[in-house]
């Protein structure tokens, strides 16, 4: 072989060597960003529940916007393409919010603003142009809603159990909850509403919901909303989807405590990681974990648990793996 052909030789695998680094890059860097949207900067408080998912495309998605989204004009939102609410309770739909991020205290944020009876999750889809996506009944509902404030109401969009829809690059899919569902007189509005609340009743919503999201990376992860234990947490989001990465109520009473939590994870889904949520408690302070069922979730838990912090953002590689900001 002749030094020409071996320098030639040389400079093609240097040059294809290099072609793969450039394009092996973007792959290294398509990670799932996650941001809460909590109460108080920098800390895991009662009524937090609120997270922005962003896919490496762009693609933002805003998760049960709660009361602690201070409104459609709350400067932390940004673009969002679509708001997914598990269930129409008001602390996950908003039946009041924040008049600005930070009011109150974390043990008792000050959530005075009224939003109902549109909810704060259809003033936000109204505010930034986005699709609310939701299973059951809920859609007709959010239809309505988004109709009543001078928006689309096609841009309601039903997603049923064992269904999926793309927004952008993300595949979103609804999964079984086990809680309830109804919605408050106050939500429902004029005499109705009167009606409902007097009687002590709530409107009919069909049942709650969890979602799984696929982002363009692979990363498949659990939206648990408020839930008990399920069946199928093992073989629909564990057996069929093979979630990574988990987020998981913890607050007991209401929804899973955080020992139940912890035996979801670890011996249902069994997920790389799991990102704790609706504590109903002081999770934090200083940033630092106090509260007693976040702490108690964190041993069980057999994989690493993250605390959402509100304002700091988690990156998540396609394996369910915190790069960044855990």
């Amino acid at each position: 072989m002749t030094g020409f052909t071996i320098r030639a030789l040389t400079l093609s695998a240097a040059l294809l060597a290099g072609t793969t680094a450039v394009t092996a890059a973007p792959a290294q860097a398509a990670e799932v960003k996650i941001t809460s949207l909590g109460s108080h900067a920098g800390e895991f408080c009662r009524q937090d529940r609120a997270l922005i998912f962003e896919d490496p495309d762009g693609t933002r998605l805003l998760y049960d916007p709660g009361r602690t989204v201070a409104g459609g004009s709350d400067p932390r939102l940004g673009k969002i393409d679509a708001v997914l609410v598990s269930h129409m309770h008001g602390d996950h739909a908003g039946d009041r919010h924040l008049p600005a991020p930070g009011a109150g205290t974390c043990a008792k944020p000050d959530v005075s603003a009224k939003a109902t009876p549109h909810t704060n999750a259809a003033n936000i889809a109204i505010a930034t142009g986005a699709k609310i996506v939701t299973g059951s009944e809920m859609p007709k509902f959010f239809a309505g809603k988004l109709k009543a404030l001078g928006g689309d109401p096609k841009k309601s969009v039903l997603v049923r159990f064992g269904a999926s829809t793309a927004v952008g690059g993300v595949t979103i899919t609804t999964v079984p909850a086990a809680h309830s569902n109804g919605v408050a007189g106050a939500m429902v509005g004029g005499e109705l509403g009167k009606m409902l609340d007097a009687a002590g009743l709530t409107a009919y919503a069909g049942p709650p919901t969890g979602y799984v999201l696929t982002f363009s990376n692979g990363l498949v992860t659990y939206l648990s909303g408020d839930t008990g234990m399920t069946a199928e947490q093992k073989t629909v989001v564990g057996d069929h989807y093979k979630a990574q990465l988990a987020v998981m109520n913890i607050g007991d009473t209401y929804t899973t405590g955080p020992m139940e939590a912890a035996y979801v994870i670890n011996d249902l889904i069994k997920p790389a990681s799991v990102i704790a949520s609706h504590a109903n408690e002081t999770g934090t302070e200083g940033g630092k974990v106090v509260g007693k069922r976040t702490l108690t979730f964190m041993k069980a838990a057999k994989v690493p648990v993250h605390i959402p912090l509100s304002g700091r953002t988690m990156s998540f590689d396609g394996a369910g793996k915190c790069t960044a900001g855990c």
